[in-house]
């Protein structure tokens, strides 16, 4: 079965220790409910920094990666159907996805 990656952009909607923690569990039960469709749930991430052939920039460009989570689904569509109601979506959050190639690495 294909995999896609999610790749979280910007932040969630949260002012408060109660909206981290209303996020939280948000977060739980949406990656509860795909179950065995998650095949890593990821992880947020810090500041990043952009490697280009000219050097090193920070912050990670314009629209910097914010965390990242693994799902199997049969199309892109069904991973879209699978993604579409994160709580990452509130605020200024935003979702990248793409499909996983298969190469002989």
């Amino acid at each position: 079965m294909p995999k896609f990656l999610l790749i979280y952009h910007g932040k969630p909607d949260i002012q408060s220790s109660e909206d981290g923690a209303r996020h939280m569990a948000a977060w739980k039960a949406w990656s509860a409910g795909m179950g065995v469709a998650v095949t890593d749930p990821g992880l947020p991430v810090g500041p990043s920094k952009t490697i280009t052939a000219n050097g090193v920039e920070d912050h990670g460009g314009p629209n910097p990666a914010s965390g990242m989570t693994v799902l199997e689904a049969d199309t892109m569509k069904d991973a879209i159907a699978l993604a579409k109601d994160c709580p990452h979506l509130s605020g200024t959050g935003t979702i990248e996805i793409a499909e996983a190639m298969d190469l002989d690495m």
